[in-house]
């Protein structure tokens, strides 16, 4: 992890097309500006992570899914 001291006003850049901004703090809190592509996703860390385990979690299957699935589509041939 690469750490750098920034103060408010100061500016880091990542590539040529993004750009972090130091806009204030306030106790323990940091106010960054972000000037990125529009076409860009960005998500704040905890806000992703919960989003990838959910969809880990729906794209689970069980055997009692696959059971289910089975039953029906008999059912339906029937």
């Amino acid at each position: 992890m690469l750490i750098l001291t920034r103060r408010p006003g100061e500016s880091l850049c990542l590539g040529d097309d993004i750009k972090i901004t130091i806009l204030s703090f306030q106790g323990k809190q940091v106010k960054i500006g972000l000037d990125v592509p529009a076409d860009m996703v960005v998500h704040r860390d905890e806000v992703r992570r919960r989003a990838l385990e959910e969809n880990r979690l729906a794209a689970a299957v069980s055997n009692t899914d696959l059971l289910a699935a089975t039953q029906l589509w008999q059912d339906v041939k029937k």
